[in-house]
């Protein structure tokens, strides 16, 4: 009875064991983490669009927002399972060193100068449309310009534009947050400095901050977003499935349709233009 007794013990706890890692594997699969920029969390667009996908397909989202640069290391260590970023030269080297197995349009908007109401270097009028002139009017008076210094691909588009001007920005009136779009937002706010952003998270944050418009529509200020699966030979963990799932949702002719309409109640128009295929 004892040898018996100690058997079935034994084939308990090894029951135990397979039902656990079965446990885990189906919670692995019924999630994926979306590593993204912060501008599509920050403009609300994740949180409209995201419960019909999680409903739809029981996948649960874990959305990562971080900058573009902070997500493409995520899933060059094997951290993420797809990336929604935009930085599309960065992007298209991530897949061509073989750690995304693709990369697609899914939707774009603009960049636009935010800064004081009063506009201390008076861009809006000298510069108009100009991007390159409105930054050399900001380096020459020293006015403060607020960037998000975080290797996002905001901070990235910036960063070439201040190449393309001619300058390489510092001193006192350059201000590197090394945040995401929206806390730097509230610096320039507070600082009463200028500031690029995409115009969807200024948009959905504009009620709380002592910012306007000031120059936009320069065709250099163009701003395409693109989705990535990661390599799934980087980690055995990683839910190709779920990514490829996820991925097809959201460049569906639904889901591209109901981005195309984010934005057009609240703000009288779209914050995104989708372009996915």
């Amino acid at each position: 009875m004892k040898k018996v007794l100690s058997v079935l013990i034994i084939l308990s706890l090894i029951m135990g064991l397979v039902v656990g890692c079965s446990g885990d594997e189906g919670d692995q699969s019924s999630s994926i983490v979306l590593a993204t920029t912060t501008s599509t969390r920050d403009s609300g667009l994740l949180d409209e669009i995201l419960p019909s996908f999680e409903e739809e397909t029981g996948i649960e989202v874990k959305v990562v927002a971080i900058g573009t640069g902070a997500a493409l290391q995520k899933g060059r260590d094997g951290d993420a399972d797809v990336l929604l970023v935009h930085a599309k030269p960065s992007e298209e080297e991530f897949v061509k060193e073989g750690h995304g197995l693709y990369r697609k349009d899914v939707m774009y908007n603009d960049f636009v100068i935010v800064g004081p109401k009063n506009d201390p270097v008076n861009i809006k009028e000298n510069a108009k449309s100009d991007v390159l002139k409105g930054y050399k009017l900001i380096e020459e008076n020293k006015a403060t310009f607020v960037s998000r210094g975080d290797d996002s691909g905001t901070h990235k588009k910036e960063k070439a534009l201040w190449k393309e001007a001619g300058i390489e920005p510092k001193g006192d009136f350059y201000v590197s947050t090394g945040s995401g779009m929206g806390d730097t937002l509230k610096v320039a706010s507070e600082k009463q400095g200028y500031a690029m952003t995409d115009r969807a998270t200024y948009l959905n944050l504009k009620d709380e901050l002592d910012l306007e418009i000031l120059l936009e529509k320069d065709e250099k200020l163009f701003n395409q977003y693109g989705v990535i699966p990661v390599n799934p030979d980087k980690n055995e963990n990683i839910n190709n499935k779920g990514a490829e799932e996820f991925i097809n949702w959201l460049l569906s002719k639904d889901t591209q349709e109901k981005i195309g309409e984010y934005g057009k109640e609240k703000f009288g128009m779209p914050l995104f233009t989708p372009n996915g295929k």
